[in-house]
């Protein structure tokens, strides 16, 4: 088995029914996009994040990034935290790009069009698998999905290196992209801990913020706990996959976050990023 490099063959381990929901989402959407407009809104950032850019998405990640800069201006994390720790104004519409897991295509596929966009990102990263390696570790990198059949490459700690030469910000995705609210507090507190010490030993600079696995309040992490573990770990920000708009006063630990797959169209894109 080699490593999935194509959305379309990532999807055709996906079941009927979930491709079925898929169908009808994205016919819904269409009609509902007609009245929205994103330049109706302004002063806020919104967090578009993706999980991968395989290769048969490159096309629609650049058109996507030149849509969106077409409404507002890209922001990195670390300045929407700065905005929201000294509670200035959010003057106008920002777009701050995230990504999860750590895919090896968030290097060779996502960075240069980011750049080509003059836009950076931050990428959360699972650390026990950066640097895995596809045959010998492949049962483990099988394991990343529940269904255990799809084989994707991880980062390593040299493409992480290369991605920060750039502008990009390394963060924590737990070290076994573990949903926070199965675990005992003892055992976040560690998966929080290792996960931000082993990025600033690889690396050799701070590791602020903290996403979430799978990021749904109340479901996959504890709401009362998890943010404040977040912060006495030493994160600025904790990000989450709710959908939503930050503004000015908002949490830095309770980042919304708008989840985009690279291929669709645009018309999604105007209906996500205009809801309030």
């Amino acid at each position: 088995m080699k490593p999935i490099r194509n959305f379309a063959d990532f999807r055709s381990y996906e079941s009927a029914s979930a491709r079925l929901r898929g169908l009808m989402r994205d016919a819904a959407i269409w009609p509902l996009s007609l009245g929205r407009d994103i330049g109706r809104t302004d002063c806020w950032v919104r967090f578009p994040y993706y999980h991968h850019v395989f290769d048969d998405e490159r096309y629609g990640f650049a058109r996507q990034l030149d849509y969106m800069r077409g409404f507002g201006e890209f922001i990195s994390l670390d300045d929407v935290t700065n905005l929201l720790e000294t509670n200035q104004p959010i003057d106008g519409r920002y777009f701050c790009i995230t990504f999860d897991d750590g895919f090896k295509n968030n290097l060779t596929n996502a960075v240069p069009i980011l750049l080509d966009a003059g836009a950076t990102a931050t990428f959360f990263v699972a650390t026990g698998y950066i640097g895995l390696d596809v045959k010998k570790d492949r049962n483990k990198l099988l394991s990343f999905f529940d269904h255990g059949q799809s084989l994707l490459e991880f980062l390593d700690w040299d493409d992480c290196q290369k991605m920060i030469d750039v502008g990009m910000t390394i963060g924590s995705h737990t070290v076994n992209h573990s949903r926070m609210s199965k675990l005992e507090t003892g055992t976040a507190e560690r998966e929080l801990a290792e996960s931000k010490r082993m990025i600033e030993e690889h690396l050799n600079r701070p590791c602020e913020h903290f996403c979430s696995p799978f990021g749904i309040p109340g479901r996959d992490f504890n709401v009362d706990r998890d943010p404040r573990l977040a912060k006495s770990a030493g994160y600025r920000s904790m990000s989450t996959t709710e959908r939503g708009v930050i503004r000015r006063g908002d949490n830095p630990h309770h980042i919304y976050r708008d989840h985009i797959l690279a291929n669709w169209g645009n018309y999604q894109l105007r209906y996500f990023l205009s809801l309030n």
